[in-house]
């Protein structure tokens, strides 16, 4: 099956993310949200992305103008998905609301169309069951910042057909990407190690073993890491490390996985990292 349109579904900083690398990388890209306003600031991040680019000489404005021109924006799903050969969906990390927008993505984009979640934690087996087509739906689990970084963790449920799995693999490496393909479980390999270190830097941080900085000065001289574990909690998100915790807490009761205290206060009132302006560090 060859992919040649390809539709996102959301406008998150993974959703922009995604929408970026498949117009770079010349596919006709449709990205759905629900109102202009958040499609207007979805374009406006994707184009800040792109000329950072270009000042760094890593690609010409006419390459960034021709990806531009590749996006589409509509806050109609149907619009967006109904000649889509590829599917992602990149919304809240809820399954209700995942399996909600796959149940409607199945009534509206063809047959043959691969569904696929960039979910983080929840299985791709419970999302497939949203269906009629469960031996199209993929987990495409890419990494934040998605432009940057060229992991992407492909996750096959036991209902996943090879098809779908090697048109899967194709079509992410046509991305520039590298793939890991890992079996259907809460968290998958990613979610399941990197939460752990950073829940348990919160937790030294709550016994005062540190400050911050040498906290992350000596994970960075020890173990050859770009940025340490605080660094890392503000560019990911602490909302979004708490409730992957939570997820996968919830999922399998294991007790490693309960969120420290102090990275659930930092959520309840907003300093969330980058950002926000303010987490471990704050910013200007």
């Amino acid at each position: 099956m060859e992919i040649k349109k390809v539709c996102i579904v959301g406008t998150g900083v993974m959703g922009n993310g995604i929408t970026q690398v498949c117009a770079q990388a010349g596919y006709e890209t449709s990205v759905v949200d629900l109102s202009d306003a958040l499609l207007k600031r979805a374009l406006e991040n994707i184009k800040k992305s792109l000329s950072k680019f270009v000042e760094k000489g890593k690609i010409t404005q006419d390459k960034m103008d021709e990806t531009i021109g590749r996006i589409k924006p509509t806050t109609d799903i149907k619009d967006g998905a109904k000649d889509a050969d590829f599917v992602i969906e990149a919304v809240f990390e809820r399954s209700d609301v995942k399996k909600g927008v796959l149940k409607q993505l199945d009534e509206i984009s063809p047959s043959n169309t691969i569904l696929a979640s960039n979910t983080s934690t929840i299985p791709i087996s419970l999302l497939g069951s949203a269906t009629k087509r469960p031996d199209k739906v993929i987990g495409t689990h890419f990494m934040n910042p998605v432009p940057l970084i060229r992991g992407v963790e492909i996750i096959k449920s036991v209902v996943t057909s090879e098809e779908t799995l090697n048109t899967s693999l194709d079509f992410i490496h046509s991305l520039g990407k590298e793939t890991a393909v890992v079996k259907d479980s809460p968290g998958f390999v990613t979610n399941r190690l990197m939460p752990l270190v950073l829940n348990e830097a919160a937790k030294m941080y709550e016994e005062g073993l540190s400050t911050v900085e040498d906290a992350d000065k000596i994970v960075r001289l020890s173990f050859n890491w770009p940025m340490g574990p605080f660094q890392l909690l503000d560019l990911i998100g602490i909302d979004t490390i708490c409730d992957i915790l939570e997820a996968i807490y919830i999922e399998t009761g294991w007790e490693r996985y309960k969120p420290a205290p102090v990275i659930r206060r930092m959520r309840e009132v907003g300093w969330t990292g980058r950002k926000t302006k303010k987490g471990f560090y704050e910013y200007k």
